[in-house]
Formats: structure tokens, sequence, C-alpha cells
């Protein structure tokens, strides 16, 4: 199944579920968590450390993609443990960032 077939919901619970089988709640407090997005997101940083930007090839996509999967994996690990509805929070900051920053006045640049 791909993204198109799959719901944030069904991943969660996928998540939940792997982190139920091994008893790791007890670890995942939302510093824990927090924590571990942002070492998982230094990894994900450290594949294009000194390069142009893109990834070179299959394998090193494939390793942005393991990287990349960590840290969602993570994001949704926090969502569960804080009950928080991570779609709504979604929608939520793209309607606000639509608002702080216009197409309009923003198109094509920063300024």
């Amino acid at each position: 199944m791909d993204d198109r077939q799959t719901t944030v919901g069904e991943l969660r619970a996928m998540v939940a579920s792997f982190v139920e089988e091994r008893d790791w709640r007890q670890f995942h407090s939302a510093k824990n968590l927090s924590m571990s997005i942002a070492i998982e997101a230094a990894e994900l940083m450290e594949l294009f450390q000194w390069t142009d930007g893109e990834a070179a090839d299959d394998r090193q996509l494939a390793r942005v993609g393991e990287e990349l999967a960590d840290v969602v994996i993570y994001c949704l690990s926090l969502a569960n443990a804080l009950e928080l509805d991570l779609a709504r929070a979604v929608r939520d900051k793209v309607e606000a960032n639509g608002r702080k920053y216009p197409a309009a006045r923003f198109r094509g640049g920063f300024r």
C-alpha cells in the first residue's frame, strides 16, 4: 500500500501496535520522543551534508527514505503518546501558514 491508500490513522495504529508488542510505551514520554525526532532529523540531514542537496542515486534515496521514515514514526509515536489529532494539527497549521504567507504575496519568494 502507498500514500494514496494508507491513512494517518492506519500508520498511527501500526506504530502503536509495534510499540505495544515490545512494551516500549513506558519509554515514550513527550521529552524522549521529541528528542528522538530531533536525532533522526539530524541523521536525515547528515545524508545531505557536503552534497548539492539532491539524492545522488537509488542507494542514497533508499537511505533518505529510511531516515525520513524514522522521523515520521517518532512523530506518530508522539501524537499517540499525547493523544494528539495529527491530521487536525497539520490541517490547522497549513491554514495558519496560508494566512501568514498568502500566495499572492509570497509566490516564488520569501518576501
